[in-house]
């Protein structure tokens, strides 16, 4: 921004030098540049303060001089020709440009009248001047303040980085452990300044590079420590490894596991889990967010859903699968969620949670069995009563403990890490899978223990006449061989129900093998109801005997617990304990699990259980799998079924003669191989169907377990957390 082809004399330009003297030396460039001589260049270009026009015979060399500089402030201009025009208007000495038009437009050329240079050049605030001292700039780069400053930042920013990757280390580990970042004190003097300032001094005092810029060695305005630094940084975190995910999924077809819970603000929030199969064959599950939601309703929940959908850039038209619970606002036929989804996509199918199932069908058979119903009436008593305090807690342990080592001392129990530990009563709940089952076996580790702390509560004067009552019902009802034949009865059938709900809960676990499962849990509890009343009746008996329990003559009439002999039923303890009790149970039993698993009977599983490849294929039929793929047809359109056809005599084939497709288990371990083997190419409309059958979810377990983690992390001292 600046004369270039004007000698001046005398006066003073930018940097200390003569005008004169920098302008003829940019002359010397310009002409040098241009190939043209001086009087040419001062007839073409003229002065370039005002118009900027005078630069085209040096534009190409200053406009490479502006390339290698990209400099921010050259980046923001229009043209070439705003880098060396000033706004004149602010320059209020100057006015119009001296001179008129013969320094913007004509050119000067009126040599005789030297004295009208030096008007032009006008006070030491004029534009020309200014302009002189913008190029002298442009020219001399080393002496420009960013050079200056990036000299001078290169340090500071090396500092930097070593002071923001230890900020984020804290911050990373903080969140992996769930833990709280900031304390209720942070000041110098504070013993406890929070677990982020005391991890990030921890780093500091083990690492010296870390201690020379972080903490008080770090500009007081540039500490990183900060609660909305912290807080930046946290939701990098969240953004970086949610777009993760978004990435993995790429544009596979999904699956959604969507629940919802109170947290410990009673804000209702949503969760939201996504299964898919990666690019090695695997089910893969991942959380992807929560989301408050202010109303529980099908319609809430749906648009909350699309509002995450949207955010992370997710077509429901990907949808292949919907996995709840049983609520009428998830599953509901008419308004339900599910409904609402399946109206935008048909191909978008509900599956309820296999382990919830199995949870209602535990509940259903404590409740409607009278005498089971009965049973865990006294285990909740039981629970409650010795667990009521701390001192009624210790005699238990205390007891525990002298049994523990005098067996160890008689070498009735093996010894070892991690055995023999101290165990307590535990309630089981409705909602809490597999808790019934940890609560029986627990009570049989520590009966004689429990029935001394009720022992101890029956004889403790300080305690009212009720809880005394209470006490010596509760031992009495334990002491019976009722009592005793039931827990056993139950443990051994919530034992098999228990393995089936742990299998159920695996991230990686598909739909037909949940359902061979199911199975496989009916056929054990059938074997058990024809042939295990003996080894039951047995272990149960031994139990009597060792803890002096009368067993009652199998042959006499039997006589319920509590009531007297004329109100008795000709009946047997036999016929009671075997028929209406053992048989009754498994039978409900059994009757509940082909109520609540009726999904085995749609046509849908039906028909993926052919591609199911143990014993060689077994279970392989064409027409079947045919008719799978018309139950896509978003993604089998009539062409691809004429395919199909084709392909999939070729496949099965290909996979009978094959000896590296020799003993898988299941489709699961089909799709891995076919990845392993490219099959997954050479067959792709079948791969395709094999991973359509991996993406049914088959329980919300994934979801539980971020509901299990959110309490963790939003507890009762953190109730005031963000959503995000």
């Amino acid at each position: 921004m600046m004369c270039f082809f004007m000698g001046l004399r005398g006066t003073t330009g930018a940097g200390g030098e003569s005008s004169s003297d920098s302008d003829s030396s940019l002359l010397s460039a310009a002409t040098s540049a241009t190939g043209a001589s001086p009087a040419d260049a001062w007839k073409l270009n003229g002065c370039t303060t005002c118009s900027g026009v005078a630069v085209a015979a040096v534009s190409p060399t200053i406009l490479s001089i502006v390339q290698v500089i990209n400099a921010p402030s050259f980046l923001m201009l229009s043209s070439l020709a705003d880098i060396f025009t000033p706004d004149t208007r602010q320059i209020p000495e100057i006015g119009e440009q001296a001179s008129g038009e013969i320094f913007t437009k004509n050119g000067f050329s009126n040599w005789k009248k030297p004295e009208r240079l030096e008007e032009h050049v006008g006070g030491p605030n004029s534009a020309h001047n200014k302009a002189v001292g913008y190029c002298e700039d442009l020219m001399k780069q080393e002496q420009h303040v960013r050079t200056f400053f990036n000299k001078h930042s290169d340090q500071d920013r090396k500092d930097y980085r070593i002071r923001l990757f230890a900020s984020i280390d804290v911050v990373r580990l903080l969140l992996e452990q769930g833990l709280a970042f900031r304390g209720h004190d942070e000041s110098d003097n504070s013993s406890n300044q929070g677990n982020y300032l005391r991890i990030l001094r921890f780093l500091a005092d083990h690492n010296e590079d870390i201690k020379k810029v972080t903490l008080k060695n770090a500009p007081g305005n540039n500490m990183l420590t900060a609660p909305s630094i912290q807080k930046d940084i946290v939701r990098a975190c969240s953004i970086e490894t949610t777009n993760a995910i978004i990435r993995d999924v790429g544009d596979a077809l999904f699956s959604v596991l969507v629940d919802e819970s109170r947290d410990a603000s009673m804000k209702e929030q949503m969760a939201v889990v996504l299964r898919y199969v990666d690019k090695n064959g695997s089910v893969i599950e991942r959380f992807i967010g929560l989301k408050h939601v202010t109303s529980t309703t099908a319609i809430s929940l749906k648009e909350a859903l699309d509002q995450l959908f949207s955010k992370h850039g997710l077509s429901i038209s990907r949808l292949r699968g919907q996995g709840y619970d049983g609520a009428s606002n998830m599953q509901g036929e008419f308004n339900g969620l599910r409904t609402l989804i399946m109206n935008e996509n048909e191909c978008a199918y509900y599956i309820h949670c296999f382990a919830h199932q199995l949870q209602l069908a535990i509940v259903a058979v404590a409740k409607k069995h009278d005498q089971v119903n009965s049973f865990f009436n006294v285990v909740v008593n039981v629970v409650n009563v010795v667990g009521a305090s701390c001192k009624r807690r210790d005699i238990l342990r205390e007891k525990q403990l002298l049994s523990v080592v005098e067996a160890l001392e008689n070498d009735d129990l093996p010894s070892g890490q991690g055995q023999n530990q101290e165990i307590t009563l535990k309630r089981f709940g409705d909602t809490r899978w597999g808790s019934h089952y940890g609560t029986l076996l627990l009570i049989i580790s520590l009966f004689p223990h429990i029935i001394s702390v009720l022992e101890i509560v029956a004889k403790d004067k300080s305690n009212s006449s009720e809880q005394r009552f209470q006490a010596n019902y509760l031992i009495e009802f334990m002491q019976s061989f009722d009592f005793v034949l039931s827990l056993y009865l139950m443990r051994d059938i919530l034992a098999l129900s228990n393995e089936l709900s742990q299998a159920l809960q695996r991230k990686d676990q598909d739909i037909l093998n949940a359902i061979k499962l199911v199975e496989i849990c009916k056929k054990n509890l059938q074997m058990m109801r024809d042939n295990g009343w003996d080894s039951l009746l047995s272990e149960a008996s031994s139990f009597c005997l060792k803890h002096d329990i009368d067993v009652p003559n199998m042959n006499d009439v039997f006589l319920p617990w509590g009531q007297s002999r004329r109100k008795a039923r000709e009946i047997s303890n036999m016929h009671y304990f075997r028929v209406e009790l053992f048989f009754a149970v498994l039978d409900l039993q059994l009757q509940e699990l082909n109520n609540r698993f009726n999904e085995v009977n749609m046509e849908l599983l039906l028909c993926l259980a052919c591609l199911c490849p143990n014993d060689a294929f077994t279970a392989f039929d064409k027409d079947k799998l045919v008719r799978l793929a018309q139950f896509y047809p978003k993604d089998f359109s009539p062409i691809k079924l004429m395919a199909l056809k084709t392909q999939l005599q070729i496949y099965i084939m290909d996979m009978r003669s094959s000896t590296e497709f020799v003993e898988l288990k299941g489709i699961s371990d089909l799709a891995k191989r076919m990845v392993e083997t490219k099959k997954d190419k050479v067959y792709p409309l079948v791969y395709l169907l094999v991973t359509l059958a991996l993406i049914l979810p088959v329980s919300t377990a994934t979801v539980e377990r971020t509901f299990s983690a959110m309490k963790f992390v939003k507890n009762e001292l953190r109730n005031r957390m963000g959503d995000e």
